[in-house]
């Protein structure tokens, strides 16, 4: 749940660096995923410097993760314009996650509630796409939650006492999807 958004390209497992590569990546995901979720709630629901650092951090990992993917799934025809889009977005929620940080808690479930809708439509349909690839399940359901947990983070912004803090369970879900699709891909080609 990307936001968590997983990045992809759209092909089959024999592109260049293949399931193996989208595997290592999944499982960096997962690790960051759960350490920044415990560090969150470590960090309480105020937003410290700390915690405004962690909610930067987030989409720029995710940034991060995409271009990975992108050097890594090269084809013919290079990454699908999907992850592109996902880059741009998860940029745009990280630099809207700092700003505002300076605001308020509301404003940053605003801001996390928009791109966890907009990032999880393109990870949805970047799972569909890659589904002949195997190990796609997970996120395609991991898309689809993460539209409905931007729907439910853009309602809670509307709260009295707003809490960081189900950006955290958000976090960890988002992880164990990254977690089910490595080991799904791991036993769809044969990897130990």
């Amino acid at each position: 749940m990307e936001p968590m958004e997983p990045t992809a390209f759209v092909g089959s497992a024999e592109h260049v660096g293949g399931a193996p590569a989208l595997r290592r990546l999944y499982l960096v995901r997962f690790v960051f995923a759960a350490v920044w979720a415990v560090l969150l709630v470590l960090s309480g629901s105020d937003l410290t410097a700390g915690a405004r650092l962690l909610l930067f951090l987030y989409p720029a990992f995710d940034v991060a993760a995409a271009v990975v993917d992108a050097r890594s799934a090269r084809t013919a025809a290079g990454p699908v314009k999907g992850l592109y889009a996902n880059m741009a977005v998860s940029a745009l929620a990280a630099v809207g996650v700092a700003a505002a940080g300076a605001s308020g808690v509301a404003d940053v479930l605003r801001v996390w509630g928009a791109w966890a809708v907009v990032s999880g439509l393109v990870q949805l349909l970047v799972g569909v796409a890659r589904r002949s690839m195997g190990g796609q399940w997970a996120m395609i359901v991991s898309g689809g939650i993460s539209v409905l947990a931007g729907a439910s983070f853009l309602r809670s912004a509307a709260q009295d006492t707003p809490s960081l803090t189900s950006l955290a369970g958000y976090a960890a879900l988002g992880g164990i999807f990254f977690l089910a699709s490595a080991l799904r891909l791991s036993r769809s080609h044969g990897e130990g």
